[in-house]
């Protein structure tokens, strides 16, 4: 597949660019700062650009099966970016041949417990209730959305961290998943595994689903 991939400097970014060209997808990396992708690779290539500059990315979508969208706003310290992206995703391509958008979301609105979410737990660690209300508000933009585009939603575990790339992973929904011990987690390889199996999943379009082990 021919995949436009956005936040390819970023920690799960990069994890995704590597799976993703590890299985032989050519990948064009859109990235504001082309100093930080030292990766040279003969399916990638660099632009420089950012969501908001369409006329950029659009050039090459014409020839893309599919957008990977992996977004922080830490540099930044506008967390509203966020939601504002996954706004201008869905409005720009929608109309477009171009249909099908992952989004690497957050793990912090997911369930656990009836009306009870992960960043509603008094130990959630203040300085990432920015970022993972941010998310919440794009999981927002994405329900409310009436785009003709293909898009899922995908919350990783509680911890998402370093580790071995094992290939196995199960998928949730609005709950977030734990494992024997109680523990939410997985490793960057296995989310971006995870990620790029679901291309083709027509069954997870349009949804929120999340991963873990």
């Amino acid at each position: 597949m021919k995949l436009i991939l956005f936040g390819a400097t970023g920690h799960i970014g990069r994890g995704i660019l590597d799976e993703a060209l590890a299985r032989g997808h050519d990948v064009t990396a859109i990235v504001r700062d082309a100093s930080r992708l030292t990766l040279q690779h003969d399916r990638l290539h660099v632009a420089v650009g950012s969501v908001e500059q369409t006329a950029i990315w659009l050039a090459y979508a014409k020839h893309a099966d599919a957008v990977i969208a992996s977004l922080s706003a830490r540099r930044d310290g506008d967390q509203e970016v966020i939601p504002a992206a996954a706004q201008t995703l869905l409005d720009t391509l929608d109309g477009t041949h171009l249909k099908r958008l992952l989004w690497v979301g957050g793990a912090g609105s997911l369930e656990v417990a009836p009306g009870v979410k992960v960043i509603d737990d008094p130990h959630f660690p203040a300085a990432w209730k920015p970022e993972a209300q941010a998310q919440a508000r794009a999981l927002d933009v994405f329900r409310a959305s009436k785009a003709d585009v293909d898009w899922t939603y995908i919350s990783p575990a509680a911890l998402i961290e370093d580790g071995e790339r094992s290939g196995s992973y199960r998928v949730g929904g609005e709950q977030l998943l734990v494992d024997g011990k109680g523990v939410s987690r997985i490793t960057v390889a296995d989310y971006a595994i995870a990620l790029l199996d679901q291309l083709d999943n027509k069954d997870v379009f349009k949804k929120r689903i999340t991963v873990a082990y």
